[in-house]
């Protein structure tokens, strides 16, 4: 959807993502990752809605979840939420300045922790976060940029540790 003053350079992936309650959604986006509305309208059916936001520098679409659509075999029809797949299939990765900063933020603000940021061996600082409405993110800073061949060992190496904590 092209509206001024949300359209991503082309090649850009949009994430749309679905929610069944969308002033809460809109809550948790504005004061967890500090959103800013870039559009926002009622749905064709008059039902839910469609928002624009802008998170950091990049641009996300959320909808209201219509259930009635897949009754009237609409476009949509296949759409859900997390709430309702009782789970996600999807993680969305951002980096931050400051990892434990905004996991700590989006925690105050009605996030689920789901992994404590920690020093991961690909050379991030990492964390997990479950969106109050289903939807995983991964926030993340980069301390260090690494080639395959270091990835690699450290990842052998990670590795061997787990297999040693089994035993």
């Amino acid at each position: 959807m092209a509206v001024e003053g949300s359209t991503p350079d082309p090649g850009v992936i949009v994430p749309h993502l679905v929610v069944r309650d969308m002033p809460e959604a809109l809550d948790f986006y504005t004061s967890a990752f500090s959103a800013r509305v870039l559009y926002r309208s009622v749905s064709p059916s008059g039902q839910g809605e469609h928002v624009h936001l802008q998170v950091w520098s990049s641009l996300i679409q959320l909808s209201t979840e219509e259930p009635d659509y897949e009754h009237r075999r609409m476009a949509g029809a296949f759409l859900a939420s997390p709430e309702t797949l009782r789970g996600t299939s999807c993680v969305f990765q951002v980096a931050v300045p400051d990892v434990d900063a905004a996991y700590q933020r989006a925690v105050d603000h009605g996030a689920l922790p789901a992994m404590p940021p920690v020093d991961m061996f690909w050379g991030d600082r990492y964390g997990w976060v479950r969106h109050p409405f289903g939807h995983m993110w991964a926030l993340c800073t980069i301390q260090e940029v690494l080639t395959p061949d270091e990835v690699a060992a450290r990842m052998r190496a990670f590795s061997s540790q787990m297999k040693g904590h089994e035993e």
